[in-house]
């Protein structure tokens, strides 16, 4: 496994460690299930990116609000 650096708030960080030393779980394992819980929480968006256009379509989408186009829903 790779190291990595992250940068947090002292008061935070304490926290995290009363937490964890709580729960008898590591601070790596802690920042483990974060990154999971954030991956899972976006991979609709994930999967919807994988669609060709999908991007653009949707910023044309927001011009053409802004610009009053569109269907209005009821």
């Amino acid at each position: 496994m790779k190291t990595t650096t992250i940068r947090i708030s002292k008061e935070k960080l304490k926290l995290l460690k009363a937490i964890a030393g709580y729960e008898g779980e590591s601070i790596s394992k802690i920042f483990e299930e974060f990154a999971e819980e954030y991956i899972s929480r976006h991979m609709e968006t994930m999967e919807l990116l994988k669609i060709p256009d999908f991007y653009e379509e949707c910023i044309e989408g927001v011009k053409e609000i802004k610009k009053g186009g569109g269907e209005k829903i009821k």
